[in-house]
C-alpha cells in the first residue's frame, strides 16, 4: 500500500513541478514579449504558421489553444498585418491562415528574444539539463 501511495504522491508532485514551471516560464517570457507588444499565445501561433499555411482546426491542434482563443489571437495578428486568411483550396468551407512577411519579419525578432529567454534559463540551471529535461518532455504524450 505505502508504494502504491508513494507512487500517486510522485504524479501529483510532477504535475505540480509541471504546472508550475509552465507558470513561470510564460510569466517570464511573456513579460519579455509584452515590451514587443506581443503574448505568448501570438509568438506561439506565429511560430506554428511560420514553415507552412494550417486551417483554423490543425493550428488548434498544434498550438492546443481553444478555438474561442486562438480566433482571437489570429483575428488581432491579422489586424496587424502579421497574419492572412484565404480559403482553403480542397475545402472552400475551410479557411487557412498563414503568416505574412511582415509577420515573417516579426516573428525574428521574437525567436531571438526567447532564443535568448532560453539562454539566459539554460546558463542557470545548465545546458545539459535543459536539453535532457526537453529531450525527456518530447516523450510525454
Amino acid at each position: 500500500m505505502a508504494g502504491q501511495h508513494d507512487a500517486q504522491v510522485a504524479r501529483a508532485d510532477l504535475v505540480d513541478l509541471l504546472t508550475r514551471a509552465r507558470r513561470a516560464l510564460v510569466r517570464d517570457l511573456g513579460a519579455v514579449l509584452e515590451e514587443e507588444g506581443f503574448t505568448v499565445d501570438q509568438w506561439r501561433v506565429l511560430r506554428a504558421l511560420a514553415s507552412q499555411e494550417r486551417t483554423m482546426g490543425d493550428l488548434a491542434a498544434a498550438v492546443e489553444i481553444p478555438h474561442p482563443t486562438l480566433t482571437r489571437v489570429v483575428d488581432a495578428l491579422a489586424d496587424s498585418a502579421l497574419l492572412y486568411r484565404s480559403q482553403s483550396e480542397q475545402d472552400r468551407r475551410r479557411v487557412v491562415v498563414g503568416v505574412s512577411a511582415l509577420g515573417h519579419t516579426r516573428l525574428s525578432r521574437l525567436e531571438a528574444l526567447a532564443t535568448a529567454h532560453e539562454q539566459a534559463l539554460a546558463s542557470r540551471v545548465g545546458a545539459e539539463n535543459i536539453a535532457h529535461l526537453t529531450d525527456l518532455l518530447r516523450t510525454l504524450p
